[in-house]
Protein backbone atom coordinates (compact mmCIF):
# COMPACT_ATOMS: atom_id res chain seq x y z
CA UNK A 1 0.00 0.00 0.00
CA UNK A 2 1.30 3.20 -0.56
CA UNK A 3 1.93 5.40 1.99
CA UNK A 4 0.81 8.41 -0.09
CA UNK A 5 -2.76 7.37 -0.33
CA UNK A 6 -2.80 7.56 3.46
CA UNK A 7 -5.15 10.13 5.49
CA UNK A 8 -2.54 12.65 7.79
CA UNK A 9 -3.23 11.96 11.38
CA UNK A 10 -2.50 14.01 14.86
CA UNK A 11 -0.02 12.80 17.26
CA UNK A 12 -0.16 11.97 20.38
CA UNK A 13 1.19 15.02 21.68
CA UNK A 14 -0.23 17.23 19.42
CA UNK A 15 -3.62 16.09 20.96
CA UNK A 16 -2.33 16.72 24.56
CA UNK A 17 -1.08 20.36 23.49
CA UNK A 18 -4.28 21.21 21.70
CA UNK A 19 -6.44 20.03 25.11
CA UNK A 20 -3.94 22.12 27.22
CA UNK A 21 -4.57 25.12 24.91
CA UNK A 22 -8.15 24.91 24.84
CA UNK A 23 -9.02 24.20 28.86
CA UNK A 24 -6.38 27.43 29.16
CA UNK A 25 -8.90 29.32 27.08
CA UNK A 26 -11.69 28.04 29.12
CA UNK A 27 -10.20 29.34 32.36
CA UNK A 28 -9.47 32.62 30.71
CA UNK A 29 -12.71 33.18 29.51
CA UNK A 30 -14.01 31.68 32.85
CA UNK A 31 -12.31 34.04 34.92
CA UNK A 32 -13.42 36.73 32.65
CA UNK A 33 -17.07 36.08 32.84
CA UNK A 34 -16.59 35.76 37.07
CA UNK A 35 -15.02 39.44 36.60
CA UNK A 36 -18.03 40.36 34.50
CA UNK A 37 -20.53 39.03 36.46
CA UNK A 38 -18.78 40.44 40.38
CA UNK A 39 -18.64 43.76 38.48
CA UNK A 40 -22.39 43.60 38.02
CA UNK A 41 -23.39 42.66 41.32
CA UNK A 42 -21.00 45.20 43.01
CA UNK A 43 -22.78 47.89 40.48
CA UNK A 44 -26.06 46.74 41.44
CA UNK A 45 -25.84 46.76 45.25
CA UNK A 46 -23.91 49.77 45.14
CA UNK A 47 -26.81 51.26 42.86
CA UNK A 48 -29.33 49.72 45.82
CA UNK A 49 -27.28 51.54 48.55
CA UNK A 50 -27.19 55.05 46.76
CA UNK A 51 -31.24 54.37 46.54
CA UNK A 52 -31.54 53.69 50.02
CA UNK A 53 -29.53 56.84 50.98
CA UNK A 54 -31.16 58.90 48.50
CA UNK A 55 -34.75 57.69 49.84
CA UNK A 56 -33.88 58.52 53.20
CA UNK A 57 -32.26 61.52 52.63
CA UNK A 58 -35.16 62.58 50.86
CA UNK A 59 -37.72 61.76 53.60
CA UNK A 60 -35.93 63.24 56.68
CA UNK A 61 -35.64 66.51 54.65
CA UNK A 62 -39.91 66.22 54.30
CA UNK A 63 -40.50 65.57 57.49
CA UNK A 64 -38.27 67.91 59.25
CA UNK A 65 -39.54 70.93 55.98
CA UNK A 66 -43.02 70.03 57.90
CA UNK A 67 -41.74 71.21 61.59
CA UNK A 68 -44.69 72.55 63.31
CA UNK A 69 -45.36 76.16 64.63
CA UNK A 70 -48.06 77.51 64.21
CA UNK A 71 -49.26 80.80 65.72
CA UNK A 72 -52.96 80.82 65.36
CA UNK A 73 -53.85 77.02 66.07
CA UNK A 74 -52.69 74.75 68.50
CA UNK A 75 -49.80 72.41 67.72
CA UNK A 76 -47.35 70.93 69.62
CA UNK A 77 -43.82 72.37 68.77
CA UNK A 78 -41.31 69.40 68.82
CA UNK A 79 -37.80 69.84 67.87
CA UNK A 80 -35.09 67.59 69.71
CA UNK A 81 -31.84 67.19 68.27
CA UNK A 82 -29.47 65.09 70.24
CA UNK A 83 -25.69 64.95 70.01
CA UNK A 84 -23.97 61.29 70.19
CA UNK A 85 -20.64 59.43 68.80
CA UNK A 86 -21.14 55.01 68.55
CA UNK A 87 -18.08 53.33 67.66
CA UNK A 88 -16.28 56.94 67.26
CA UNK A 89 -18.53 57.75 64.73
CA UNK A 90 -21.46 60.73 64.94
CA UNK A 91 -24.21 59.14 65.50
CA UNK A 92 -27.16 62.08 65.95
CA UNK A 93 -31.00 61.44 66.99
CA UNK A 94 -33.52 63.83 66.28
CA UNK A 95 -37.24 64.14 67.24
CA UNK A 96 -39.70 66.47 65.33
CA UNK A 97 -43.74 67.04 64.74
CA UNK A 98 -43.99 67.32 61.59
CA UNK A 99 -47.17 68.03 58.91
CA UNK A 100 -45.47 65.46 56.96
CA UNK A 101 -45.24 62.13 58.41
CA UNK A 102 -44.37 59.41 56.07
CA UNK A 103 -46.20 62.03 53.38
CA UNK A 104 -49.64 60.68 54.09
CA UNK A 105 -51.66 63.70 54.07
CA UNK A 106 -55.16 64.39 53.95
CA UNK A 107 -57.18 65.21 50.96
CA UNK A 108 -57.21 68.82 52.43
CA UNK A 109 -53.64 68.49 52.46
CA UNK A 110 -53.83 69.42 55.89
CA UNK A 111 -53.50 66.29 58.63
CA UNK A 112 -52.77 66.25 62.10
CA UNK A 113 -49.34 66.13 63.41
CA UNK A 114 -46.83 63.41 63.90
CA UNK A 115 -43.88 62.92 66.20
CA UNK A 116 -41.02 61.43 64.16
CA UNK A 117 -37.53 59.90 65.74
CA UNK A 118 -35.00 59.30 63.39
CA UNK A 119 -32.40 57.20 66.21
CA UNK A 120 -29.26 54.72 65.71
CA UNK A 121 -27.85 52.03 67.61
CA UNK A 122 -25.28 49.20 66.44
CA UNK A 123 -25.30 46.69 64.54
CA UNK A 124 -25.01 43.09 66.53
CA UNK A 125 -24.07 41.61 63.07
CA UNK A 126 -21.75 43.88 61.36
CA UNK A 127 -18.99 45.67 63.39
CA UNK A 128 -18.83 49.48 62.93
CA UNK A 129 -21.66 49.62 61.55
CA UNK A 130 -24.70 50.86 62.88
CA UNK A 131 -29.09 50.70 62.50
CA UNK A 132 -30.82 53.64 61.46
CA UNK A 133 -34.26 53.37 62.80
CA UNK A 134 -37.80 55.24 62.81
CA UNK A 135 -39.77 55.57 65.10
CA UNK A 136 -43.51 57.68 64.89
CA UNK A 137 -46.53 58.42 67.20
CA UNK A 138 -49.54 60.82 66.58
CA UNK A 139 -49.45 63.76 68.04
CA UNK A 140 -53.10 63.73 69.10
CA UNK A 141 -52.06 61.10 71.47
CA UNK A 142 -48.62 60.90 72.14
CA UNK A 143 -48.72 58.42 74.86
CA UNK A 144 -49.39 55.72 71.88
CA UNK A 145 -45.23 54.66 71.57
CA UNK A 146 -44.83 52.52 67.99
CA UNK A 147 -42.54 50.86 67.56
CA UNK A 148 -39.30 51.83 65.82
CA UNK A 149 -38.88 50.38 62.16
CA UNK A 150 -34.79 49.93 61.17
CA UNK A 151 -34.84 51.65 57.81
CA UNK A 152 -31.13 50.59 57.01
CA UNK A 153 -28.44 48.97 58.80
CA UNK A 154 -25.27 49.96 56.94
CA UNK A 155 -25.15 53.43 58.35
CA UNK A 156 -21.29 54.44 58.83
CA UNK A 157 -22.30 57.97 60.28
CA UNK A 158 -25.36 60.65 61.18
CA UNK A 159 -24.57 64.14 61.81
CA UNK A 160 -27.51 66.43 62.09
CA UNK A 161 -26.93 70.58 62.86
CA UNK A 162 -29.13 73.06 63.62
CA UNK A 163 -28.37 76.75 62.29
CA UNK A 164 -30.27 79.75 64.80
CA UNK A 165 -29.56 82.35 62.60
CA UNK A 166 -26.32 83.47 63.76
CA UNK A 167 -24.45 79.72 63.96
CA UNK A 168 -24.61 76.56 63.54
CA UNK A 169 -24.57 73.58 66.36
CA UNK A 170 -24.55 70.30 67.13
CA UNK A 171 -27.96 70.12 69.45
CA UNK A 172 -31.29 71.42 69.58
CA UNK A 173 -33.94 71.71 72.28
CA UNK A 174 -37.21 73.94 71.56
CA UNK A 175 -38.22 73.20 74.77
CA UNK A 176 -35.64 75.14 76.50
CA UNK A 177 -36.65 78.12 74.13
CA UNK A 178 -39.45 81.03 74.09
CA UNK A 179 -42.68 80.34 71.97
CA UNK A 180 -42.27 81.48 68.87
CA UNK A 181 -38.42 81.10 68.38
CA UNK A 182 -39.07 77.26 69.12
CA UNK A 183 -37.21 76.54 65.31
CA UNK A 184 -34.03 76.62 63.84
CA UNK A 185 -34.18 78.77 60.34
CA UNK A 186 -32.29 75.52 58.81
CA UNK A 187 -31.17 71.83 59.17
CA UNK A 188 -27.93 70.32 57.72
CA UNK A 189 -28.03 66.41 57.51
CA UNK A 190 -24.51 64.22 56.37
CA UNK A 191 -25.71 60.54 55.93
CA UNK A 192 -22.49 58.05 55.52
CA UNK A 193 -23.42 54.55 54.60
CA UNK A 194 -21.33 51.31 53.57
CA UNK A 195 -21.43 49.90 49.66
CA UNK A 196 -20.94 46.87 48.68
CA UNK A 197 -17.97 47.46 46.95
CA UNK A 198 -16.06 48.65 50.46
CA UNK A 199 -16.49 52.37 49.33
CA UNK A 200 -18.71 54.72 51.45
CA UNK A 201 -21.22 56.43 50.25
CA UNK A 202 -21.89 60.02 51.16
CA UNK A 203 -25.15 62.24 51.27
CA UNK A 204 -25.97 65.74 52.50
CA UNK A 205 -28.89 68.25 52.54
CA UNK A 206 -29.63 71.60 53.87
CA UNK A 207 -33.24 71.85 54.62
CA UNK A 208 -35.31 75.20 55.00
CA UNK A 209 -38.47 74.96 57.43
CA UNK A 210 -41.10 77.14 56.43
CA UNK A 211 -43.03 77.79 59.86
CA UNK A 212 -39.39 79.07 61.44
CA UNK A 213 -39.02 82.02 58.70
CA UNK A 214 -42.09 83.93 60.03
CA UNK A 215 -40.26 84.38 63.80
CA UNK A 216 -37.12 86.18 62.18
Amino acid sequence: MNRRNCAPGFTLIEMMLAVAILGLILVMLAGSFHAVAASKLHAEGRMDAEHAGRSIIWEMTAEIRGAVQTPVAMSRVLLRGNAQFLSGKAANAISVSTLDAGHRRSITGHGSENIVTYSLKRNPNHEGWLLLERAEQNGLDPNVDYQPVTIADNVLSLRIRYFDGNQWGDTWNSDNLSPGMQLPLAVSIDLDMAAPNGRDLRFATEVIIPMSVAQW
